[in-house]
């Protein structure tokens, strides 16, 4: 079957290195979507967070129906959107909204979350997430399907209709088995991240038999996932992406845990965004794990692994080429070094 490819996971956040402006950087984020459509990216992908330092996208569909009026053809998913967060009613009429603007081009990937001072800025409790991501995709369905739905003990009836018949498809972030039963019960496909190519391949084998189980042909439900990525053609395909992926990286790391503000001498909101440490030969060699970064002929047999072990399912491979702070010409550069020599050779 053959494999489509997504562009992302793109996050606008402000590397304190990096001189330009938030206005900037998001104009940046229209460039580089509009430039992937130009390439032949299947899709561009948005990921959120909220309360990061350094101003992590926190607002997917106001960025999505802006890349829909600057784009025509490329699909715009959510890499993904932490559906506890967001009111599901409010979350139905939104999504709907931006599929009617990008004329049924929205992929609505949802996640649950795990960041405790996310949840501690919404008021949202962590204790239930299997409950409340059961009832945010059984909201969605009935709503985008044209039937009342009952929310906060008022029946309603969601106007206007999504673009597609039954809204938007929804893909699910899961690794756990419940996550990945979830999925194959609820959702259209699955979005997997931070895995091998054989941990992959498991995670689709329990899809599959979870989809056994509730009757689903697995030709209908899509899987994916979302890589590190930079090919490069000649020698310096480390050195020149390094700096970005430690920082993408160690950000994610340093955005787990204990809250700012409970953080022995430290405000509850830093005033500027935290620059990263020194990289260690320690922290080199770890981070040199799970990249996919050489050569296109090296990056593309990878991907190939990867779909191999997606199976009769349809397969999305999310490259993460978009990288805080570095020069938005030098990721073009990359994506269409991408898209012209690792894509073809993937098939």
């Amino acid at each position: 079957m053959t494999t489509t490819f997504g562009y992302g996971m793109i996050s606008a956040q402000h590397d304190p290195r990096d001189a330009r402006s938030d206005t900037a950087i998001y104009a940046d984020v229209l460039d580089l979507c509009a430039a992937a459509e130009r390439l032949g990216f299947d899709a561009v992908w948005l990921s959120e967070h909220h309360f990061v330092d350094d101003g992590y996208m926190p607002s997917l569909l106001p960025v999505a129906a802006a890349i829909a009026a600057r784009t025509t053809r490329v699909q715009i998913g959510t890499g993904v959107l932490i559906a506890p967060l967001h009111d599901p009613l409010r979350l139905a009429e939104d999504a709907a909204t931006v599929d009617l603007l990008s004329a049924g081009r929205l992929v609505l990937g949802l996640g649950a979350g795990y960041r405790d001072e996310e949840f501690a800025g919404f008021g949202q409790d962590k204790a239930a997430l299997g409950v409340v991501m059961d009832e945010t995709l059984t909201l969605l369905h009935t709503a985008w399907a044209g039937r009342p739905v009952r929310h906060r003990g008022a029946e309603v009836l969601l106007r206007p209709r999504p673009h597609r018949n039954g809204g938007p498809p929804i893909w699910l972030g899961a690794r756990s088995g419940p996550a990945i039963r979830r999925a194959a019960r609820l959702a259209d496909g699955l979005l997997a991240a931070r895995v091998t190519p054989e941990q992959f391949a498991a995670q689709v084998r329990v899809l599959d038999e979870a989809l056994a189980t509730v009757g689903r042909d697995p030709a209908e439900v899509t899987v994916s996932v979302h890589c590190p990525v930079f090919a490069w053609p000649g020698p310096d395909a480390w050195p020149l992406v390094e700096p970005h992926l430690f920082y993408s990286e160690w950000k994610y790391r340093d955005m787990v845990g204990t809250p700012y503000g409970q953080r022995a001498g430290q405000s509850p909101v830093p005033p500027t965004p935290t620059a990263p440490p020194a990289l260690t030969d320690q922290a080199r060699e770890k981070l040199r794990v799970g990249a996919l970064v050489g050569s296109p002929t090296e990056v593309a047999r990878v991907i190939g692994a990867y779909a191999a072990g997606a199976g009769p399912h349809p397969f999305h491979f999310v490259a993460r080429l978009y990288w805080p702070g570095m020069d938005p010409a030098l990721m073009r550069e990359a994506m269409a070094v991408f898209a012209a020599e690792v894509m073809p050779a993937v098939g």
